[in-house]
């Protein structure tokens, strides 16, 4: 008893941690599989229906359009999202003076409501006074209409999650750089190492365990877009930018098809989950 008493303030905010976990994850995760077995409208009683629902979900003739549109966001977003705020944070890690300052700075976009960044990237792509468009015009060239063509939408939704996002994973990288011991640098600088051979032969893999955990939860996170083609683009210009997150908003609101819903989101999920194994098979390997 005395044991608990002193430990009662931990217990209570652990209590508090997985009741809200239970709440906001692991019920919504069961209750979509439940969901994606079901044909219901919400209002009668549901009625099993077995895989009748993933059968509707990839009848759907833009099933194969979000995963492909799913699959490149992400392609696109690990070269950008995932590479530059790794070169951030070396930047950041070789400066002297102002790092507080520029550390705030590049952690500011994560602080702004995903909405309001979103609405500043709708002004910077406006076809007509828009801030992309007037540097272009400044340098002479074409405009470019951002959100309107399907050769440009997707990446410019990449842009928008890169800045979004990029704070969080620079300050992360960052952090382990500044746990590499000295030491290191100074001996390969007196083997005549250039940077990009310190960087290759010493940073690399002195942050090989970050760079992995980051690599896994950089996929987890854009394969789920859903913020950037609900807000500026709608799934267009014909369904160019479309992804499986998206469908499943429309089968769910939109049509009030909850059952394919939950089958896109079942499908996802595992996709995430084997992808999940892997990498950690894969860091388990790599302790050994």
């Amino acid at each position: 008893m005395r044991f608990l008493r002193r430990n009662l303030t931990a217990y209570g905010f652990l209590c508090a941690a997985l009741f809200c976990f239970t709440v906001f994850a692991w019920y919504p995760m069961v209750r979509e599989f439940i969901l994606s077995f079901q044909k219901t409208d919400l209002i009668n009683e549901p009625v099993w229906v077995g895989f009748d629902n993933f059968k509707t979900a990839i009848s759907d003739p833009a099933f194969g359009e979000a995963w492909l549109n799913t699959l490149e966001f992400t392609l696109l977003a690990l070269l950008c999202g995932y590479a530059v705020p790794f070169v951030v944070a070396l930047v950041l890690n070789e400066l002297r003076h102002a790092r507080a300052y520029l550390r705030f700075v590049v952690y500011l976009p994560v602080m702004l409501p995903p909405i309001v960044a979103v609405l500043l990237f709708r002004w910077f792509y406006d076809p007509g006074p828009g801030l992309f468009n007037q540097v272009l015009d400044a340098f002479g060239l074409p405009p470019l209409a951002w959100l309107d063509s399907s050769s440009t939408a997707l990446i410019s939704l990449v842009i928008v999650s890169t800045w979004m996002n990029m704070g969080s994973a620079t300050l992360i990288y960052l952090a382990a750089l500044q746990n590499i011991p000295p030491e290191l640098y100074e001996a390969a600088e007196l083997d005549g190492a250039g940077i990009l051979k310190r960087i290759r032969h010493v940073t690399i893999p002195q942050t090989r365990m970050i760079l992995l955990l980051m690599l896994m939860l950089q996929i987890v996170a854009t394969m789920q877009v859903f913020i950037e083609p609900y807000m500026l683009t709608g799934g267009g210009p014909e369904n160019a930018t479309i992804t499986v997150a998206y469908l499943m908003f429309q089968n769910a609101f939109t049509l009030q098809d909850y059952g394919s819903a939950g089958a896109l989101g079942m499908m996802l999920m595992i996709v995430l989950l084997v992808f999940a194994a892997f990498q950690l098979r894969l860091t388990r390997e790599d302790k050994a």
